[in-house]
């Protein structure tokens, strides 16, 4: 079901409402007392259902909510909302809401506004005012106390709906529908918990690329007596959360008053990520609180800027006037004390001229005790105001961190050498082996095998079943002049420093004996349970100025695998100093997650130490990615701890804990490069190889759309293009797999990109639109058939059934083709210099068209 149904559902030009019990009598009451603008009409019960007329929006109550959608089936309803209801009548109404073919909200849900239509069909009892905040949320208490807050102090929303029990809209559905609508500026959510992570991130990650996207969600306990490593104490539920939000670009809150704070703000103003901040104030001591509350949030990381101290109206307009106009200021913060002799009011308006000539920066302003009087001043300039100076600080970091957060999501990451790819048969071989045997660890040797697989770096070991043959395995170690380590091999103890299984720089064949026996001896005495299968021997990583780091994953029930990163060693889950991120990931997403720890801090050189190689740290994380992603039936590894220094970054000791369940494993909620999509063309004598676009082929493209004519790229864009900005060819490179596609053919030998073809999907993934570009010296040869046949097999795997898109009726080339791969022609209505052209996926298939010119 496409958002066409949603968008009725939600912004309805008529209502019925089945009366007959408390919450749909009360939202009946709700918007006769109101001033919707549409049609309204109200049956008296269930019985009356026969004479419901078509309309948008059907509110019923549970009892009657199977009914009501059958009837909505046959009137063309857009959609129907149940207000009362619990979770057990979820998956009953979720059902006939499939069948019928018709949206449902709720159960259980406070309600649905659309204050552009003057429709409150909430239980809140507030006048909603118009704006451009858009609300969705799962929780009935939190959406009402954001309604009764948006009503008490005016500020507009675009729409609000409570999805409730989630039976068949859900969040991801209303992000796709806010992030559509033009009239919503930023994206508020309050969520209890995310269901389909996969949905959930895809609609968010497109919305927040548009536009903020603001999520509160309360924190959750876990119980980790079930984590096996030390990856898998620090991946809680919550942390899973955030690393989803931090992935898809949203900004995550912790309370009301922060949401609140950072509605306004982002519903106001944009800021660059460097976060420097000017403050301007007429009171000195007002002006030291705001620099203390600033410099303790940026921390060392800005250089301190003094506050300037302002007496009159007319110094405030130019204060403001000239920081706004400085290179080194990101936006200004205006702050006043109701202190004579200047009016408060006089001066806010002098800070709104100051804003109105230099509306390229934001403008943030603090009026101690002025009231609604300045606020609405402010408001009407569209600069945030706040009741106090710690609520406008805080308010600016909102606005640093979506910044940041954004160029995080817009990044082009450097490329990483993929001219070896993991051998991900082999590691299967290697799993399934120890699964066969009813093993829930892999041994050692294997973790080790496994690892160089993925390419990464190990210390060479060996595994002794006995104390003797540990000594003989160390002695070749000892003749080589170097130390080894002793750890014991134990199924049953996760952690082997627990028990002290770990002695660590031997120096001879006795120490190792003596080792090997008192670790054997302690075992038995404190785990006399646990099977000792041997003692791993390794040799001493020397490294006295490498730092120690910890990386792995473990599974989240909804996120799937999550990647750990942070500062290692034996207490790793006790410094806290961990961050963790969603697989896969590329150089840019991994570089993004050391930075976020402490630990980052000192992989700079500092003193007499030189600088860890963190292109080695970032490229293992991506190596870890690509295991996440590929290997399901890991529950959790762990890797450490990692040493790393200016000469890369070494594995000294690892586990991998595996999923026996196949119910159990979780795919990432990321989906990872397509690559089994790639191929080989020959056309003519000119050989192509084709694959799905990366975020790393930005360069590729924008050298392609060079060597493309003027006239080729206006019968392409519809327009002339003479300039390709970064987030122009972002858009074109980063891809959610989930949603869209787009191959780039390149030509071998040279390298170069000769064409691209892309498609996008609707999220009801039900139609696709898609594009095609070649360079113009490569026009006629066939390239771009072989493109198209990729394209609409690929739509075809996804389930899509119609492919379409407009041509400019003067595009004969275009046309042509498309009449021979069966697309059906039609004028465009709307404008008769363009021709729409729609393909039904429901023939069978044309792969081998790719494979001839």
């Amino acid at each position: 079901m496409t958002l066409a149904l949603i968008k009725r559902l939600l912004e309805p030009a008529s209502t019925t409402v089945i009366a007959g019990v408390g919450e749909t009598d009360e939202l009946a009451k709700q918007i006769q007392a109101g001033a919707y603008r549409g049609k309204l009409v109200v049956l008296s019960g269930e019985d009356d259902l026969p004479s419901m007329p078509p309309s948008d929006l059907v509110i019923a109550p549970s009892a009657a909510a199977e009914r009501a959608l059958a009837a909505a089936k046959d009137r063309g309803c857009g959609g129907v909302l149940v207000p009362d209801g619990d979770a057990a009548d979820r998956d009953r109404l979720g059902a006939a809401a499939r069948a019928a073919g018709v949206r449902l909200i709720g159960p259980s849900s406070l309600g649905i506004a659309a204050p552009r239509l003057g429709l409150n069909a909430t239980a809140v009892p507030v006048q909603l005012s118009v704006g451009t905040l858009a609300l969705a949320a799962q929780s009935n208490s939190v959406a009402a106390g954001i309604l009764a807050w948006a009503g008490r102090r005016e500020i507009g929303l675009s729409g609000a709906v409570v999805v409730g029990e989630g039976a068949d809209v859900d969040i991801a559905d209303c992000l796709d529908h806010f992030a559509a609508d033009p009239h919503t500026r930023t994206i508020l959510l309050a969520i209890d918990e995310v269901t389909d992570a996969a949905r959930f991130l895809s609609s968010a990650r497109a919305a927040a690329r548009i536009k903020p996207v603001l999520v509160l969600k309360p924190p959750r306990l876990d119980d980790s007596l079930s984590a096996l490593t030390h990856a898998g104490l620090i991946v809680t539920s919550d942390a899973a959360h955030d690393a989803g939000f931090h992935r898809a670009g949203l900004l995550r809150v912790n309370d009301l008053d922060e949401l609140f704070a950072a509605a306004e703000t982002l519903g106001r103003a944009r800021a660059a990520d460097a976060g420097r901040l000017a403050i301007v104030s007429n009171g000195e001591g007002l002006a030291a609180l705001a620099a203390g509350r600033f410099r303790q949030a940026a921390g060392s990381q800005l250089r301190r800027r003094e506050p300037e101290i302002v007496r009159s109206p007319q110094d405030y307009r130019e204060a403001v006037s000239r920081l706004l106009a400085e290179e080194t200021v990101d936006a200004v913060l205006a702050l006043n004390a109701p202190v004579a002799p200047s009016d408060p009011l006089d001066c806010a308006r002098a800070v709104v001229d100051a804003h109105r000539d230099a509306r390229a920066k934001p403008v943030l302003a603090a009026w101690v005790g002025a009231g609604e009087s300045a606020a609405a001043i402010f408001a009407a300039a569209g600069i945030p105001s706040f009741a106090t100076e710690q609520e406008a600080v805080l308010g600016f970091q909102h606005l640093t961190r979506h910044a940041r957060l954004i160029k995080e999501l817009m990044a082009t990451p450097p490329s990483v050498d993929d001219d070896d790819p993991p051998d991900v048969a082999a590691a299967e071989t290697i799993i399934e082996r120890a699964l066969g045997e009813g093993r829930s660890w892999l041994e050692p040797d294997e973790v080790t095998r496994l690892l160089a697989l993925f390419r990464i770096p190990t210390l060479d070991l060996v595994i002794a079943p006995d104390a003797e043959a540990a000594v003989a395995a160390a002695r070749a170690q000892f003749e080589a002049g170097r130390t080894v380590a002793l750890k014991i091999v134990s199924p049953d103890v996760p952690h082997k420093s627990d028990v002290g299984g770990v002695e660590l720089d031997l120096g001879n064949e006795g120490a190792v004996r003596a080792a090997a026996e008192q670790m054997a001896e302690r075992l038995r005495r404190q785990r006399p349970q646990a099977r000792l299968t041997g003692f791993m021997v390794q040799p001493m990583a020397h490294r006295a100025k490498a730092r120690e780091l910890i990386a792995g994953f473990a599974t989240d029930s909804c996120f799937g695998p999550v990647i750990v990163f942070g500062r290692g060693g034996i207490a790793a889950e006790l410094i806290a100093d961990t961050h963790v991120a969603l697989p896969p990931l590329d150089l840019a997403s991994a570089e993004n997650l050391i930075s976020r720890t402490r630990v980052s801090r000192i992989l700079a050189a500092y003193r007499d130490v030189p600088a860890a190689d963190r292109r080695a740290i970032a490229t293992l994380l991506v190596a870890l990615g690509k295991m996440a992603s590929e290997l399901p039936q890991i529950r959790e590894l762990d890797l450490n701890p990692i040493l790393a220094d200016s000469r890369g970054a070494v594995v000294v000791d690892a586990r991998i804990a595996l999923e026996p369940d196949p119910a159990r494993r979780r795919r990432p909620a990321i989906r990872p490069y397509p690559g089994a999509w790639t191929r080989r063309l020959e056309l003519g004598e000119r050989r192509f190889s084709v694959r799905p676009i990366k975020p790393e082929d930005e360069l590729l493209i924008g050298a392609m759309l060079n060597r493309v004519t003027p006239e080729d790229l206006r019968l392409r864009f519809f327009a002339p293009l003479k300039s390709f900005s970064h987030n122009f060819l972002a858009r074109l490179t980063q891809l959610d797999y989930a949603r869209e596609m787009a191959f780039i053919a390149t030509e071998d030998g040279s390298g170069d990109a000769a064409g691209a073809v892309r498609l996008h999907a609707d999220p009801g993934h039900v139609e696709a639109e898609y594009a095609i570009l070649l360079r113009s010296d490569l026009k006629g040869m066939g390239l771009g058939r072989a493109l198209m046949v990729l394209m609409i097999d690929w739509a075809r795997a996804e389930g899509i059934r119609r492919v379409h898109s407009q041509v400019l009726a003067e595009n004969g080339p275009m046309l042509a083709l498309c009449h021979s791969l069966g697309f059906a022609i039609v004028l465009d209505p709307d404008d008769v210099s363009v021709k729409r052209v729609t393909l039904r996926l429901d023939g069978p298939g044309l792969s081998e068209a790719a494979e001839r010119p």
